[in-house]
């Protein structure tokens, strides 16, 4: 599968406590927000009441994960070798209101199916709880990710500044019922869930 998952095998399970470094630090490294977008993850922390209060679900490569370095740091490659698992990315679903507020892909693991998965996941994880859509507030960039996924753009999120110093594009992920056909995601035919 490439670097950090080769011969490995990719779950998800839910976060807990214990994952709360690994998490920040993976939002923090993420080369996504280098540049003008730093500002917005400068400081951020996943912390243990976080990961306690939402649905926090983590992708990880279980296995032989000794190749390549999923999380990106030493630090990261020592939580990996006392876990056996390496981080490839996470996401975090807020029930009320309905929202995906963080999802993130390790950069060595972006490319690999590791985010369609997390959707796919917060996905069922949503209709289980009961909820017709979820909001995304998008960095700019994911916009298109976000899309071949599904989701409809619904509007603009306008800058906050200091942090966030751009519009956001605002989302939509229909969540369909079981047993309702949907359309393709990627505009062919249909699916029915089940």
């Amino acid at each position: 599968m490439g670097d950090g998952v080769a011969g490995a095998t990719v779950s998800i399970r839910r976060a807990t406590a214990r994952d709360a470094r690994r998490l920040t630090r993976l939002v923090r490294g993420s080369r996504a927000y280098e540049g003008p977008y730093a500002p917005m993850i400068a400081g951020y922390r996943v912390g243990p009441d976080y990961i306690e209060t939402h649905r926090v679900f983590v992708a990880v490569a279980t296995g032989a994960v000794a190749t390549g370095q999923a999380a990106g740091n030493a630090e990261a490659d020592a939580d990996a070798a006392r876990t056996d698992e390496r981080l490839l990315g996470f996401y975090a679903l807020v029930l009320d209101p309905p929202e995906l507020d963080l999802m993130f892909v390790a950069d060595v693991a972006q490319g690999l199916g590791i985010g369609r998965r997390l959707v796919e996941h917060m996905t069922d994880e949503a209709r289980g709880a009961g909820l017709d859509a979820v909001r995304v507030v998008s960095h700019p960039p994911a916009e298109g990710f976000y899309r071949s996924v599904g989701a409809r753009r619904t509007g603009t999120v306008a800058a906050n500044p200091p942090a966030v110093m751009w519009d956001r594009p605002e989302l939509e992920i229909p969540i369909p019922a079981v047993g309702v056909a949907v359309a393709d995601r990627r505009g062919s035919g249909g699916a029915l869930l089940s």
